[in-house]
């Protein structure tokens, strides 16, 4: 039954996004069954034949769903395809017998977990801000003594894309040459923890994300993949469908508690709480 949009078809096989794919039919670069197609029309992916530049794509349908975690080293750059020739997260997946792609992206100086899939509904998922699926960073920044900057990234910060604030940043260590902090963020917007820690003028030095939503990156050696396992997967819908309570993206106007402080002192009755540090050295 011709019930998926050709553009929807296309992005949901891996082979790009779906305002890519309307820009290839624009320019008569997709045919379904030998014949052109138009956006908006709609196939049906389990019988037709959809071709792009001559090369037929596959669509999913009776194939093995796969749902990958990837330890990304620096130096490959988060995309199918790069046109200037760089590394690519495809490269570290070539023994996967699927075109899958990247969910959202990882910049190429940062490293740690990526998740790859050929599932576009659960890609969608995942990306949407709507799911609540935090994201959790080790941050290594080269200034020392930062208090008064932790507080104003706790605060909010705006950059170019908008207003934005962590649900928590936490310092995990600190020495004369470095701090390392934690992040956790809900929307992950493009470079955001890099934009927010350059407008306090913080210098990061090494950034990598250790956790999306249920899913660890844990002792996975760099440039290797795993299958994630059945409990991950129902972790992961279980955040889209249910949010996490008490952990929503804050807004830009609510009450401000952004950071405990370790020692556990009080402000003053008629003074509003100031934003503190929230410790959690390791010994």
């Amino acid at each position: 039954m011709k019930d998926t949009r050709i553009q929807k078809a296309i992005s949901d096989s891996g082979y790009t996004s779906r305002r890519k794919a309307e820009e290839l039919i624009a320019a008569g670069k997709v045919k379904v069954n030998g014949h052109l197609a138009e956006i908006g029309m709609k196939v049906d992916v389990r019988k037709d034949i959809i071709t792009i530049n001559g090369e037929e794509i596959r669509t999913g349908v009776g194939e093995k769903l796969w749902y990958v975690a990837l330890n990304k080293p620096r130096g490959f750059v988060t995309t199918t395809s790069d046109e200037m020739g760089r590394k690519t997260v495809m490269d570290l997946v070539t023994d996967i017998p699927a075109r899958i792609y990247p969910i959202g992206r990882l910049d190429r100086n940062s490293e740690g977990l990526i998740l790859l899939t050929n599932d576009g509904a659960f890609a969608n998922m995942v990306m949407h801000p709507s799911g609540n699926i935090q994201k959790t960073y080790r941050v290594t920044v080269r200034e020392t003594g930062i208090e008064e900057k932790l507080i104003k990234l706790s605060e909010g910060i705006k950059i170019d894309s908008g207003f934005v604030r962590p649900v928590s940043v936490t310092v995990l260590e600190e020495n004369e040459e470095r701090t390392v902090l934690q992040f956790i963020i809900a929307e992950g917007k493009n470079r955001e923890i890099r934009k927010m820690c350059e407008a306090v003028e913080l210098t990061v030095i090494r950034l990598k994300r250790t956790s999306i939503g249920t899913v660890r990156l844990g002792m996975l050696q760099q440039g290797k993949w795993r299958e994630l396992t059945k409990e991950e997967l129902t972790g992961l819908h279980n955040l889209s469908r249910k949010g996490i309570p008490g952990e929503q993206t804050p807004k830009k106007n609510a009450g401000r508690k952004p950071l405990e402080k370790h020692s556990g002192a009080k402000p003053a009755a008629n003074k509003p709480a100031k934003p503190t540090m929230k410790f959690a050295r390791r010994p």
